[in-house]
């Protein structure tokens, strides 16, 4: 099969890119937020049982599909099920993976525009003030103008559009070599300012002591799926990312890599933001408001915290710009080798859509705050747009795509393709076969449908 037009430049381009993929907003926020309200040290030794048994395998197998197939994640996946004597119907799982990536990235460039909008306002005008009510009529400014968030959301997009517009070496590649040290100094920066300033022997509580009366079936499934919903293997981005990698790269010095540094990086998130918070006694199980009102709140109320919320919040862009950039990639991989259309071109459209679809999460916290689309799916009777963009998103394409590709990986890839790719012998052979086969799919159920049977 001919070489794919473009490709990688350095094998630290790929990890960067992969690092940034990997890492993204629920790095920063959602990560710590669980750890510390889940059990602390007993949650992480979960989540590090639920990288090891869902989510590498699943890396691995996205990586070696992609590089042997050299392609957008649908034609990738066709071929190897062709070469292994498979049906070309197996290409719906990249398909599944390709909607998934709109769908998300139409709500996350909302996210992520409220991020930037944060940065422009600290800088313009500075925080909001030491109370509470000053903080939250911020956050409830912005969120209660569409015109600021379709802005915002445009700007957002924009960056993402352009900077994969310009392809993967000179684009893709070139802004995670800028982006992903800049991202790993100023986490670091915060990470000795918080610790600093705030109270780090409560937080070091919060975040590692092993408390056994907070553990639980469903804490432990939680910790089991944190990190496959997370780092958002399923979706088939690292399918898409690993095509344009050259046979000398070792994907699982990548694979590992990428999962150490995003877990690095978690919890330097959380030595980040929950000293300043216990310091000002303020909640740390205050959700979404974490990063929006609860933190300005407490940079307002310490020494340099104007720098410092311009720091987070530069933190935050930067984190969702490059995980955007994956999400983007998916459906103008497909595009232009599907469709045989330009790389701008491609960008273009596939940003017009999420473009256009994100409007229903911006009209979800204010136009359309009333109005609940799904209200006969029970669950959902009361859920906005961008609440049902989200679920269905994380609660079926997602699982739905990890499910898939772990049954085409166990029981249709052959196992010799796996091994050579990944460099694994006899034995690794077979244990990621099994794996692969049982393992992961009774992960990835148990993580996506005990917990509502656990309620």
């Amino acid at each position: 099969m001919a070489d794919p037009p473009e490709r990688w430049s350095s094998r630290a381009g790929f990890i960067f890119a992969a690092m940034g993929s990997a890492i993204g907003l629920g790095s920063i926020w959602k990560f710590p937020y669980e750890v510390g309200t889940n059990g602390g040290g007993g949650f992480i030794l979960f989540y590090v049982l639920g990288l090891g048994l869902i989510v590498a395998p699943l890396m691995l197998l996205e990586f070696a599909v992609g590089r042997r197939g050299r392609s957008d994640a649908v034609s990738s996946i066709v071929t190897v099920a062709r070469a292994s004597g498979g049906s070309s119907r197996w290409g719906v799982i990249g398909m599944v993976g390709v909607i998934g990536a709109i769908v998300i990235l139409s709500f996350y460039s909302v996210v992520g525009g409220w991020a930037f909008a944060y940065v422009v306002d600290t800088i313009k005008d500075g925080l909001a003030g030491d109370s509470a009510s000053l903080v939250q009529a911020r956050y409830d400014a912005l969120l209660a103008s569409p015109a600021r968030l379709t802005l915002y959301h445009t700007v957002f997009l924009g960056m993402t559009a352009l900077v994969v517009a310009r392809g993967i070496a000179r684009g893709i590649e070139r802004a995670a070599l800028y982006l992903m040290p800049v991202l790993i100094a100023l986490i670091l920066l915060l990470a000795i300012y918080s610790t600093l300033q705030g109270d780090t022997r409560a937080a070091l509580r919060f975040l590692f002591a092993l408390d056994v009366g907070r553990l639980s079936a469903r804490a432990a499934l939680d910790a089991l799926g944190l990190g496959f919903f997370s780092i958002g293997v399923g979706l088939a981005v690292m399918v898409t990312y690993a095509a344009y990698a050259s046979a000398e790269i070792d994907l699982r010095a990548v694979a590992i890599v990428t999962l150490l540094s995003d877990t690095a990086i978690s919890l330097l998130a959380g030595l980040a933001v929950f000293p300043v918070v216990f310091a000002e006694r303020l909640d740390p199980a205050s959700g979404p408001g974490l990063m929006f009102v609860t933190l300005p709140l407490a940079f307002a109320r310490m020494p340099l915290g104007t720098p410092a919320a311009i720091a987070f919040f530069v933190l935050l862009t930067l984190a969702a710009l490059a995980s955007a950039m994956s999400l983007l990639e998916m459906p103008v991989a497909l595009a232009r080798r599907r469709l045989g259309w330009s790389r701008p071109g491609a960008t273009l459209t596939a940003a017009a859509i999420c473009w256009t679809l994100g409007l229903a999460t911006v009209l979800s916290f204010n136009v359309w705050s009333s109005w609940f689309p799904l209200t006969w799916i029970p669950g959902l009777a009361t859920a906005t747009a961008f609440e049902c963009l989200d679920y269905v998103s994380s609660n079926v394409l997602l699982p739905l795509g990890g499910l898939g590709l772990a049954v085409f990986g166990g029981w249709v890839a052959r196992a010799g393709m796996l091994g050579e790719e990944l460099g694994l012998g006899p034995t690794g052979r077979r244990a990621m076969r099994y794996v692969l086969r049982y393992v992961v799919p009774v992960g990835i159920a148990a993580a996506s449908i005990a917990p509502f049977l656990l309620r």
